[in-house]
């Protein structure tokens, strides 16, 4: 989900652009809950990549004795 979050972002202006410009046709209504479907999930992924960022873990051998 982290690394979907500036394809959310494009997809959130580009439906946002065309469904709340002031176009009318037959399918506006589906562009416009397109647009606020993908902008709320553009906002989850920027939180969890805020709240989550990825960390490398380095392994070490255990020594034993």
């Amino acid at each position: 989900m982290k690394k979907y979050t500036v394809l959310f972002l494009v997809l959130a202006v580009i439906t946002g652009l065309v469904g709340f410009t002031g176009l009318r046709f037959a399918g506006i209504e589906v562009i416009r809950v397109a647009c606020l479907i993908t902008a709320d999930l553009f906002i989850i992924s920027l939180m969890a990549k805020f709240f989550f960022p990825e960390k490398k873990l380095r392994l070490q051998r255990i020594k034993r004795e």
